[in-house]
């Protein structure tokens, strides 16, 4: 038998390496300080034969990470869309890893399928999306776009009277998917795991401000008449945050029959502020919709969620019977609703997230973040040395940092924009990350942390204006 082990002294080991980390975000250097070579030296030696004790464990686990863990957990990260992890939200997740639970049926953990379901109203309240959408808790918004578009493939396929979930693919119409040009990258992926692949997007160009014209997407439609089509629209783009004209976009593609997505993976928040609401007038009437939680949420990794207007769609594309499952009547099954089987309860975190927020407080998270990337960007727009490519509307900006030499092409601009961003990360005191951006290497500027502060804000203007200093420096 297993000697019977305490879990207390490991876990309190646990607990006060997880404080020192937490304690050390406000002051400590935001990027990694350490090698790959000694990272790997650290954590990867050959594994041993004997057993060790867990608190041993836990105590080189600590030790092999120390330097290589990046602060982006704190209030001084803008590089991604990423944000920190609410007090309840975090631990929350430890109890959700204490409890184990399965959370893929309500007969494996009735408290977990519970819990989902007052997330799933709390979301669509606060998102304003209809209290009809069928819902689902992901892994994040790269499953919660593969759980929505394998729902839009079962849809639009059925209306030409093609069961793909019995016949697959192979004979099936082909689907037409037209796309803000501006896209993330994980509908390329979405499509790709579907079986539709990335040659059937058609690339819609947007205009000034990253919007998609009703015109281009008429235009669009019309080439494919009859067909079944998908149109993917942006509540929030990555580098500059541009939200679609949802309006006038949504009517006019169901019109012609296709199936309306909407990529809100941090713009669909935007709707807990009254101020940035209009932002997203007339989403609520598109087919489905995808966000993340590690987001403006700030809930821990792995949760991502989902929204399906068609839920017979949504469950037809998900669901499963097998005759060793118990499947409940009347509670609902997180299994019948997204891709996963065996599944953690996710749903904890983002229960305990929305409940120490409430409306209110999500509403002034949303706004506070976007007046610090406001600040940050135009702060850091109006130094020498400096160019603001792109004020933020939320969350998002653009900066670039000329190359100051007489007759500089835009080649030597990129590259000393690219040397600029990799000298502040150097410095601890911030991290950004770079993109291409209409052609030109910016410097992104992403906000979205519940723990950013108006200092945190000031200390990473000063690291900009230290290294734009040193630049000029002959």
């Amino acid at each position: 038998m297993h000697p019977k082990i305490s879990f207390q002294p490991t876990l309190e080991s646990a607990l006060q390496h997880a404080l020192a980390f937490l304690e050390s975000l406000g002051a400590g250097p935001v990027c990694a300080t350490t090698t790959r070579q000694e990272l790997r030296a650290r954590l990867a030696p050959a594994l041993q034969y004997q057993s060790l004790d867990p608190r041993q464990v836990i105590e080189e686990l600590v030790a092999g990470t120390r330097g290589g863990l990046l602060g982006s957990a704190g209030g001084r990260f803008f590089a991604w869309v990423i944000g920190g992890c609410l007090p309840s939200a975090l631990a929350a997740d430890w109890l959700t890893s204490t409890w184990d639970q399965n959370a893929a049926l309500y007969a494996c953990s009735p408290a977990e399928a519970v819990i989902e379901e007052a997330c799933g109203a709390w979301l669509k309240e606060l998102l304003g999306l209809p209290s009809r959408a069928s819902f689902a808790l992901t892994t994040g918004c790269q499953m919660s776009h593969a759980t929505c578009l394998a729902a839009a493939r079962h849809a639009v396929l059925a209306r030409m009277g093609w069961d793909v979930e019995v016949r697959g693919l192979q004979g099936a119409p082909p689907i037409h998917v037209l796309c803000n040009s501006q896209s993330h990258g994980s509908i390329e992926r979405t499509l790709r795991f579907l079986g539709l692949g990335s040659g059937c997007v058609r690339n819609l160009e947007v205009d000034g401000e990253g919007r998609l014209r009703p015109e281009v997407l008429a235009a669009a439609l019309a080439a494919v008449p009859g067909e079944p089509a998908l149109v993917l629209l942006c509540a929030g783009d990555i580098n500059i945050g541009a939200f679609d004209p949802f309006e006038e976009l949504i009517p006019l593609a169901q019109a012609q029959g296709a199936w309306v997505h909407v990529d809100g993976a941090f713009g669909l928040w935007a709707y807990a502020s009254t101020r940035l609401r209009p932002l997203l007038k007339g989403v609520e009437r598109a087919d489905s919709w995808a966000t993340d939680g590690h987001k403006w949420l700030n809930v821990p990794y792995d949760c991502g969620y989902a929204f399906v207007a068609d839920r017979a769609a949504h469950r037809a594309a998900m669901s499963l019977r097998a005759s060793y499952l118990v499947h409940a009547e009347e509670a609902r099954d997180p299994f019948d609703w997204n891709l996963e089987w065996s599944r953690r309860g996710r749903g904890v975190a983002t229960w305990a997230a929305l409940r120490e927020l409430g409306r209110g407080g999500v509403a002034d998270l949303v706004e506070r973040c976007c007046a610090h990337a406001h600040r940050l960007a135009t702060g850091i727009g109006a130094l020498a040395g400096a160019e603001l490519v792109w004020e933020p509307r939320i969350n998002q900006g653009l900066v670039r940092f000329p190359d100051p030499r007489p007759g500089a092409t835009e080649a030597d601009h990129n590259a000393h924009t690219d040397r600029v961003i990799g000298a502040i990360v150097e410095t601890g005191l911030a991290f950004f990350g770079g993109t291409t951006w209409r052609g030109q290497r910016c410097m992104r500027i992403s906000l979205c942390n519940w723990q950013t502060s108006e200092a945190d804000v000031e200390t990473a203007l000063a690291a900009v204006a230290e290294v734009l200093d040193r630049e000029a420096r002959p």
